[in-house]
């Protein structure tokens, strides 16, 4: 089965310090399949997934943070 190629997606989240992106990256290294990578000056998560974009970002919210969902990249 050829592999589905994984979508790059960028989502804003409010956050003000490294304990923010620590939050961030504790809820999304429980998915487990699913690279990401975090721009704190900017307030941006790039999360590489092929999961619905609404499971990433009720991921996202878990941190307790505000979250918007700005498209694929």
């Amino acid at each position: 089965m050829p592999q589905i190629p994984q979508i790059k997606h960028e989502f804003e989240v409010e956050m003000t310090c490294e304990g923010c992106s620590g939050a961030v990256t504790r809820v999304l290294n429980k998915l487990g399949d699913v690279k990401f990578e975090i721009d704190l000056p900017k307030k941006l998560v790039w999360i590489e997934s092929d999961r619905d974009v609404d499971v990433l970002l009720e991921t996202l919210k878990k941190c307790g943070k505000e979250v918007k969902y700005n498209g694929t990249k």
